[in-house]
Parts: structure tokens; C-alpha cells; sequence
């Protein structure tokens, strides 16, 4: 009986030490952390206990069919895309303190990796540290987008579109590694912001860099105003701006000895080249009413390259114009009409074609541009400036789903 009790004392003196100790601090003087805080907004949010790290994840797809005729006589389908446009993850925040924000986006859809140009899988679109000094200055280190034209500074998840226009995809300076500057300020209700980038030129996570640097600056016009919400990042009048608001937008980019076709984009060239790119941009919104238009200037010395066996590759130099126009009902649906032309300079005009495109549009929006369904149908005319090739006319269907957080 003795023993019976002697071991029933032990045991609750043990059970009574164990509570002790997990209810003590540690021998290190941490205490064991409650659950990270979550915040649900844009995207899932989660705060340590000390407030000292943030992290934000985020996640959206694009699901596309798109359908291209033969002609615009014949009818009959000759090209058909169906896939996963765009599959990105998003994770940003702070660490240490809110001063100091980083942004990671991977992209896993092959349109989206650029491997036909590079030849690897290429995960890493974003990879950025900023600091910010105060709510006008900041600084950032890494690889995110360039301060270039409006519709690639928007995200392609902010689109009115199913995608981007062809001005752009010819003409845009996409991303790069380097150094950044942002300044915002206003001047008695005058609003203007400044953007620029010392980056290396090649692109998107490129192994080794060529001799050159890019150069690129840019200045945004706000005159009555600051946009709500943000508006002038996001395609459509979905904010109904009670007051019109208006943004215009000049970019000048300098890519010293560039090494491929679009200087950060396209495939290598055989000699390197100087690429000068101007872009002007306007953005006007009121009620619903959402109007913008780009116009973009690529030029170079001697666009063409050849390598010792004759094969040629070359810089696309030339000009291009877009015009977007459209109308957000109260139910959320929204009609939009696009017209852009691409032209390529006289050197390269035996190899590349003028291309005009009429697009007209609708988009449901579920939950703004988080959910939404968009559909578009466009007229393409491809004409020869030189030479007895024969022009193509023809149609095109999108229709596309986005979905993300």
C-alpha cells in the first residue's frame, strides 16, 4: 500500500513539475509564441506576434480559348489556343519593420516563363526589396517591372481584356534587375510622380549581363488629382470616379549594347545594339467612363544582325499607337473598344509586317478584377510595306476566366 501511495505522489509531483514548466519561460528568456495574427483582404495576411514580419499571399489564373480563322473570308478555324494563360503566386510584405518591403512572384504557366527565349524555365518574374524612407520616397533593389508604358506597369490581372495589346508586346520594356526610384508628390493639388531604374538590360533573371546598363525615367501628370483607389493602375472605371480624373504618363529608356531582339525580351541577336525607346501614355476616367491611349517609339543604328552563316536576326525598330475606350454599367458589366497598329521602320519592313487590330469587348465583373469573365472578338489586318507577299486578313475569338485571391 506504502509503495502504491509513493508512486501516486511521484507521478502528481512529476504532472505538477511538467505544468510548471511549460507555464515558466524559457531558460533563454523567449516565451512560446501564440498563432501568427491573419488578415483577409487582398489575399491571406499573416503577422508575427511582435509585429516585426508581415507576409501577403496571393494567387490568380487566367483560363483561355481563343479561336483564329484562316481569312477573313474563310471562316474556318486555323489556329485554336486553349490553356493556361497565367498561373502566378504572389507573396510580399515587410520584415523588421514596415519600412522595408519585399515582393516575390513565380510564375508557373509555360507562356509566362519565357522558355522558347531562354531556353529554361524561367519561375522568377518579381524579386524585390524596397525601402521606404517616408509615404514619398522610396528605393529597391532586384527584378520587378520597369517604369515603362501604363498598360505593362498594370498588372495583367487588372486588365479590361483578355490581354494586352499588341503596341505593347512588341514595344514594352517588361522587367529587369537593377536598381529603382519611386517620388510622389503634389504642388497645391497637383499630383506628379517620378520613376527611375539603373538596371543591367537583359531581362528577366539572366545568368551573366552584357557590358551595357539600361537607363530609364519616367514622370506622371496628375492634374486633378490622385485616382481613387488607385485607379490609375487598374484598367476600367470600377472606382465610378465621382470627379473626372486624368493621368499622362512620358517614359524615355536607353538599353546600352543590348544583346536581344526587344532588348530585356526576344531572342539573342548575333551583335549587340543600342535600343532607344520612348513611350507617352494618357489615362481619363469619370463616371464609368474610362478612355487611354499609348504611343510608343522604338529605334536603333542598323536594327539588323547576321551571323557568318547568313541567318539573320533582328531589332524590332518601329512605332506604335492604342487606343482603348469603354463603359462600365451599374451591373457590372462593361463594354470596351480597342484599336491598336504596330509599324515596323523601313529596314525591316521586308521581314516584318504592319499590323492593325479592331477589338471589341465585354467583361463581367463578379468581384472586380479578382473574378471576372471576359470575352473579346478582333479584326486583324496584316499588310506587306515592301515586297509581292500577300496580305492576311482575318478573325479572332477570346474568352477568358480569371480567378485569384
Amino acid at each position: 500500500m506504502r509503495t502504491y501511495l509513493k508512486a501516486r505522489i511521484t507521478g502528481l509531483t512529476l504532472f505538477i513539475a511538467c505544468i510548471s514548466a511549460f507555464s515558466q519561460p524559457a531558460l533563454s528568456g523567449e516565451e512560446i509564441s501564440p498563432s501568427p495574427y491573419f488578415t483577409y483582404g487582398s489575399g491571406l495576411g499573416m503577422i508575427s506576434p511582435d509585429s516585426l514580419f508581415m507576409l501577403n499571399i496571393r494567387f490568380r489564373m487566367q483560363n483561355r480559348a481563343a479561336f483564329t480563322t484562316v481569312s477573313h473570308n474563310d471562316l474556318s478555324i486555323d489556329q485554336v489556343e486553349a490553356r493556361v494563360r497565367r498561373l502566378r503566386l504572389r507573396l510580399d510584405g515587410f520584415i523588421y519593420t514596415p519600412k522595408l518591403y519585399y515582393l516575390i512572384q513565380l510564375a508557373f504557366s509555360r507562356p509566362d516563363m519565357d522558355y522558347d527565349d531562354t531556353g529554361f524555365p524561367n519561375v522568377i518574374r518579381d524579386a524585390m526589396l524596397i525601402y521606404r524612407f517616408n509615404s514619398n520616397f522610396a528605393i529597391g533593389l532586384g527584378q520587378t517591372k520597369l517604369p515603362g508604358n501604363r498598360q505593362r506597369v498594370n498588372s495583367s490581372g487588372d486588365l479590361q481584356l483578355p490581354d494586352r495589346s499588341i503596341v505593347n508586346s512588341t514595344f514594352n520594356i517588361d522587367r529587369d534587375f537593377g536598381l529603382q526610384m519611386y517620388y510622389n508628390n503634389n504642388i497645391h493639388g497637383f499630383h506628379y510622380v517620378l520613376r527611375g531604374a539603373i538596371s543591367s538590360g537583359d531581362g528577366r533573371n539572366i545568368a551573366s549581363s552584357d557590358r551595357g546598363l539600361a537607363y530609364t525615367g519616367r514622370v506622371e501628370l496628375l492634374p486633378l488629382g490622385r485616382f481613387t483607389n488607385g485607379g490609375d493602375y487598374f484598367e476600367g472605371d470600377l472606382a465610378r470616379e465621382e470627379k473626372p480624373k486624368i493621368s499622362i504618363g512620358l517614359t524615355l529608356s536607353s538599353n546600352q549594347n543590348a544583346i536581344r531582339t526587344g532588348g530585356q525580351l526576344g531572342t539573342y541577336l548575333y551583335e549587340s545594339r543600342d535600343i532607344h525607346t520612348q513611350m507617352l501614355d494618357m489615362l481619363y476616367k469619370h463616371n464609368g467612363w474610362a478612355l487611354s491611349s499609348e504611343f510608343i517609339r522604338r529605334t536603333t543604328v542598323n536594327p539588323v544582325t547576321q551571323n557568318t552563316d547568313g541567318d539573320v536576326r533582328y531589332v524590332y525598330a518601329g512605332h506604335g499607337e492604342n487606343y482603348q475606350a469603354s463603359y462600365l454599367f451599374k451591373n457590372n458589366y462593361e463594354i470596351t473598344g480597342r484599336f491598336s497598329r504596330v509599324r515596323p521602320d523601313e529596314p525591316i519592313q521586308l521581314m516584318e509586317r504592319e499590323i492593325k487590330q479592331y477589338t471589341l469587348g465585354g467583361t463581367k465583373y463578379i468581384r472586380g478584377h479578382r473574378l471576372k469573365l471576359q470575352a473579346d472578338v478582333t479584326y486583324e489586318q496584316n499588310t506587306w510595306l515592301q515586297g509581292a507577299a500577300a496580305d492576311l486578313n482575318r478573325w479572332q475569338l477570346r474568352l477568358q476566366i480569371e480567378a485569384g485571391i
